[in-house]
């Protein structure tokens, strides 16, 4: 439908485009204008009234109300009263008027009482950027069952959404709204929402469409894959046929084995050119070792800031850091990033220039191992296809503890035993410097008691620019480890049996998972302790028990710790107002087969 322009300037104004964002506003109160023939004290009632004597006081006025609906009078008092209010009651005048009335001792007054000249409704009063009376009348113009069938809304959600515009005295006897009610707008929230991602999702000619198979890949593994990594490559190989270019995003859990789907995406890829971005040099040159061992026909190359500037056109596979956006690239078919969300938005938008050719685009697919809530998922493939893989190819075997104080002898006698058998341990600490703020250690204040204490201790953290030789150099030689969050993702440490992390209860539960997914990466037993001072954490006692990432998500959302959560997705949090992602995934089913996204 058409908006006339006054119409479109309101709108402008509200900070909305459609009509269904219009029925989102819902209205924040009731005035019960009609007529009723009994008093009801605490409530706001109409009057029907006759102004019998008015008295003004240096602060106040007091009208006598002789009320023609009840029989009897009231007294109107109106605080601290504006010019205009003086002349609207005059002594013989019979008008409506509505406030609140109360009671006390046999008589009833009435504070601050309003004229009102259309009576018989219910009216909606709105809190908005328009006037209440100006929102009122552009509701009664626009929210119609047609306006909103236009966009595609169900008929239901409608009808329950306009009963709140168009209310009936069920809701002003009900405290709260129903629970259909409340369906409705989450429903309407995500509907808005999700098909404002969808029009956002631009679809370009591929540079290569192929049919492709990895039975060769998979015949040379030492190992099987899972069936889900299987239908994470079967997804890709989908996306490779079809002539439009894939955006595709792969979010699996810590350790379940996303390298190999990245590794059969590029053998599909062939005989076109693959390009991986990782976010550190650790992280590239682990996936080129693995590259060069599983990939053994492809010719790859590592290209990292120590890398001298060399033709890249005769390689299949071109694996880098970010260096990548400063070097002369030759046309891929295939673009690919692994942990897209550390990639600053700069760097992001300079690979999408490299990878355009004229109207046409390489394949593009993310990876993360952030898990995110199987919700959120959902909403995010309204405008990239998604892939998840929530198992590992095999089970971990890792204790997770609540430690505090007095459990301090019993660690410092675990750690010991473990350095014993060759293993080694991480310690996180919340901080690199001493805080007034923070009631725990720094990593300068608690680095002299375990240097002391123990031989082979390495100190990193996010500021440290030598961090990446730190890891290389701990990975090879070191017995203890102290950090800040910086190993959360990347460097693998196969030795790595033990995390301690300090001040648990400070970090989200999906950074907590990354840090204890560092462990027992190669099949030992591992260890994860949580210390703290609290004294007890219903959210720490509730990770301790779970282990699987996704569900560690749902829990990141269900204690609204879910800041580290929604980085490098559209942070979909923010905007709703009704949507519950931890409890409202069957509606989010609906709203995406509603919308065709299926």
């Amino acid at each position: 439908m058409e908006l006339t322009k006054e119409q479109a300037v309101k709108f402008k104004k509200l900070g909305i485009a459609t009509v269904g964002e219009l029925a989102l506003m819902t209205p924040h109160t009731y005035e019960d204008y009609r007529l009723h023939d009994r008093l009801n004290p605490h409530t706001f009632q109409l009057i029907d009234a006759t102004v019998e004597s008015v008295y003004r006081a240096p602060n106040s006025i007091q009208i006598t109300f002789f009320v023609h609906n009840f029989g009897h009078q009231v007294t109107g008092v109106l605080f601290r009263p504006k010019p205009y209010m003086m002349h609207q009651f005059k002594v013989g005048d019979r008008d409506y008027y509505y406030g609140m009335i109360e009671c006390k001792g046999g008589s009833c007054s009435m504070s601050m009482p309003k004229k009102v000249s259309k009576i018989g409704a219910i009216t909606p009063k709105y809190k908005t950027a328009l006037r209440s009376d100006v929102m009122f009348r552009l509701t009664r113009e626009l929210l119609t069952l047609e306006n909103l069938k236009e966009e595609g809304i169900a008929v239901d959600v409608i009808e329950k959404v306009l009963s709140l515009h168009f209310p009936t005295s069920e809701i002003l006897n009900s405290k709260e709204l129903d629970a259909q009610c409340i369906d409705a707008l989450k429903y309407l929230e995500l509907y808005i929402y999700m098909k404002q991602l969808s029009m956002k999702r631009r679809y370009f000619k591929t540079l290569v469409t192929k049919e492709s198979s990895y039975d060769a890949f998979l015949k040379q593994l030492p190992f099987d894959l899972t069936e889900q990594q299987r239908n994470a490559i079967n997804d890709i190989q989908k996306d490779f046929a079809q002539n439009v270019a894939a955006k595709r995003m792969v979010v699996g859990d810590v350790g379940s084995g996303k390298t190999m789907v990245i590794l059969a995406s590029a053998f599909m890829m062939m005989p076109h050119k693959s390009i991986l971005m990782a976010p550190t040099t650790i992280l590239a040159n682990q996936l080129y070792e693995e590259a060069l061992k599983f990939l053994p026909s492809l010719k790859i190359v590592l290209v990292t800031n120590k890398t001298k500037k060399i033709a890249l056109d005769n390689y299949d596979f071109i694996i880098g850091t970010h260096a990548l956006l400063y070097r002369d690239l030759p046309q891929a078919a295939l673009v690919m990033v692994d942990e897209q969300h550390r990639f600053g938005t700069q760097q992001r938008n300079m690979l999408e220039k490299i990878i355009s050719y004229d109207n046409k685009r390489p394949h593009y697919i993310q990876f993360s191992a952030t898990p995110i809530p199987r919700t959120l998922a959902m909403i995010e493939s309204s405008h990239i296809d998604v892939s998840l893989i929530t198992k590992t190819p095999y089970k971990k075997d890792i204790d997770s503890k609540l430690i505090s104080k007095k459990d301090f002898k019993q660690l410092l006698e675990h750690i010991r035993l473990e350095i014993a058998k060759g293993n080694q341990v991480l310690l996180v600490y919340p901080l690199v410097q001493e805080s007034e703020v923070i009631d725990y250690q720094s990593i300068d204040e608690a680095r002299s008691y375990w240097e002391s204490n123990f031989e082979n201790v390495y100190v990193t953290h996010g500021k440290d620019k030598e961090k990446e030789q730190v890891l290389l150099d701990f990975r090879e030689k070191g017995d203890i480890l102290i950090a800040t969050t910086v190993v959360e993702v990347g460097i693998s440490l196969p030795r790595l049996t033990t995390v301690v992390i300090v001040g648990a209860e400070r970090l989200g539960l999906s950074t907590l998972h990354q840090l204890r997914g560092r462990v027992s990466r190669t099949g030992l037993k591992g260890y994860c302790f949580l210390y703290t001072k609290q004294e007890n954490s219903k959210r720490l006692d509730e990770f301790v028990k779970t282990t699987n990432g996704f569900d560690i998500a749902n829990l990141d959302l269900k204690y609204r710790k879910s800041g580290d959560l929604l980085r490098g997705i559209s942070q979909s949090g923010s905007q709703f107002q009704w949507v519950d992602f931890a409890e409202d995934s069957a509606i989010v089913a609906r709203v995406k087969e509603d919308l065709s996204l299926t």
